[in-house]
């Protein structure tokens, strides 16, 4: 197995990863722009990109997902919360969803509260084992925060809803997990992201304030009440991404 993760625009982070063995790869979020960051990377290592995925429809950055899947031929995925939503078509993930990507096996975790349609992708080896060995958590968990709920305008139901996504999905995890977010410091997505790009779920229940709460009405508080200013051309930039 490979794996990268691209810093990108405005505190974003992106993905690559697949098996080498047998020559398949996904790209996760990616933002316009770098769609030939991904391109150069397949070639180097002799993969073809079978998936691209967006983790959610994005407010803070223009997605290049879309683009890249059809300068490559590959399938770009959203969850199927989308259907009613995007004016494209794409393909529709599901909850325990298992995309095999040669010998990587990635499960899609369906984990709204950030927004309705946000995704997780909890990635395996075959080749190690079959226990999951890493989490690619979007919007939904921060080094040191966790996903903004208001974006939908229903803070107080969505920040609910982040509550179950992250006590039920992620926590429940084993603690030696390695989580990979879709920002670091610097994001409007989160208050109080860490500059560490990666962590561990024993790390985040032991140092990220905001899952020492483990009282769901405490958490909605907590969220509610720390929330950045909405990303400067929010409306522009969900209108692009869901645009035809």
């Amino acid at each position: 197995m490979f794996f990268k993760q691209l810093p990108a625009k405005d505190s974003s982070l992106s993905y690559f990863m697949g098996c080498g063995t047998l020559g398949k790869s996904i790209a996760v979020d990616v933002v316009a722009g770098d769609e030939q960051w991904f391109i150069e990377e397949a070639r180097k290592a002799s993969v073809t990109i079978t998936h691209v995925i967006d983790t959610h429809i994005h407010a803070d950055h223009y997605s290049g997902g879309r683009k890249l899947a059809e300068l490559v031929g590959a399938k770009y995925c959203l969850h199927e919360s989308n259907r009613d939503i995007v004016k494209f078509p794409f393909t529709p993930l599901q909850d325990n969803e298992i995309i095999e990507v040669g010998n990587v096996f990635v499960k899609v975790l369906h984990t709204p509260g950030h927004t309705l349609d946000s995704v997780c992708l909890a990635i395996s080896d075959n080749r190690r084992g079959d226990q999951i060995w890493f989490v690619i958590t979007g919007d939904t968990l921060f080094v040191g925060s966790v996903g903004r709920p208001d974006l939908a305008g229903r803070e107080q139901e969505m920040a609910g809803r982040l509550f179950d996504s992250l006590q039920g999905k992620l926590l429940n995890l084993p603690d030696e997990t390695e989580i990979f977010p879709a920002h670091q410091a610097g994001s409007v997505c989160g208050a109080g992201i860490s500059g560490k790009p990666s962590s561990t779920i024993g790390f985040e229940k032991r140092f990220n304030p905001t899952l020492k709460m483990n009282d769901r009405n405490d958490f909605i508080k907590q969220v509610t009440q720390n929330i950045p200013p909405r990303p400067a051309e929010m409306d522009a930039m969900v209108a692009a991404n869901i645009a035809a």
